[in-house]
């Protein structure tokens, strides 16, 4: 049998009740949630009642989708099954370095708490749009970037999909010249031009932040955005690169399928990342775990 990777969805997937099923019905998740509301009172009441506005405030959005992620993956292991190695999409990898020992889970989620705000805070100070470009090769969509002022490919997701970041004043223009390849893009509903350097300033303030972190050598390989390749080394580096680098999705899947995976179990929020990895391999079986019928139906 092929390896087993756990991989944790990101900003963007939120909803009202997300994991408010695993929470009342598995142990391992629950205290996920308890360890979240102990530092920060009101996190699972955000993450089961708050309406789609409040989720979609950074600063609410990450600290409930890592607390998500990170409770599904808790109750997936509850089942028995051991993943081999981890990734997460843009904040979902800081759930993934959680799972995998790096950081304690407390240190973890103080940690997203901190990206959060300072994302939201880069976000208002140096705003920015996102649009998702689809039926063109990444390598036409540098191109076009490449003609546009403060405009740059953040995310790589799959051989059909890569999203742009770039000023507000850009966004016409942009999805124009996309349409005249015969490409289709979309604006995206986010507060932020995330994995770009409209976030510099975020994560110059992340580094500052984990100053006084001890991280330690993941027990699992964990994939990271910036590098495509799993952590070795410069670990609060890495950390840092991919607040204000691409997010490298389709290559990770790609190299985790070289390094032997043959199901991947998408956790937490969503089924994004299940489908672009079946974009990316539709050899690789790929299933998601965000709620209870999931968890129940998982047969690995």
């Amino acid at each position: 049998m092929g390896k087993i990777a756990l991989v944790f969805s990101g900003q963007g997937a939120q909803y009202t009740g997300m994991g408010k099923e695993l929470y009342e019905s598995s142990k391992a998740a629950r205290a996920v949630f308890d360890m979240a509301d102990a530092i920060r009172p009101g996190t699972s009441k955000q993450c089961f009642e708050a309406g789609t506005e409040e989720l979609s405030v950074t600063l609410n959005t990450q600290p409930c989708v890592f607390t998500a992620d990170l409770a599904a993956a808790r109750a997936v292991c509850e089942k028995g099954i051991r993943p081999d190695c981890v990734a997460g999409f843009s904040l979902g990898e800081i759930a993934a370095i959680a799972f995998s020992g790096m950081l304690s889970d407390e240190d973890s989620f103080r940690l997203v708490c901190e990206r959060g705000v300072l994302m939201d805070k880069a976000a208002k100070e140096n705003p920015g749009a996102m649009l998702a470009v689809m039926k063109l090769s990444a390598d036409k969509i540098e191109e076009v970037c490449s003609k546009f002022d403060s405009t740059y490919p953040v995310n790589y997701n799959s051989p059909a999909q890569t999203v742009v970041a770039t000023k507000e004043e850009n966004v016409e223009k942009l999805i124009e010249a996309f349409s005249d390849l015969k490409g289709r893009a979309k604006k995206l509903a986010v507060s932020g031009a995330f994995h770009s350097p409209f976030m510099s300033q975020a994560a110059d303030g992340l580094m500052e932040y984990m100053a006084n972190l001890e991280f330690k050598a993941p027990e699992i390989p964990v994939y990271s955005n910036y590098t495509a390749k799993p952590y070795d080394k410069d670990y609060k580096a890495l950390v840092k690169a991919q607040v204000e680098n691409p997010v490298r999705w389709q290559t990770i899947v790609e190299n985790m399928a070289a390094d032997g995976v043959e199901t991947i179990i998408e956790v937490g929020v969503g089924k994004t990342l299940t489908g672009l990895i079946k974009r990316i391999n539709p050899d690789i079986k790929a299933v998601k775990v965000e709620n209870l019928s999931d968890l129940e139906a998982l047969d690995i």
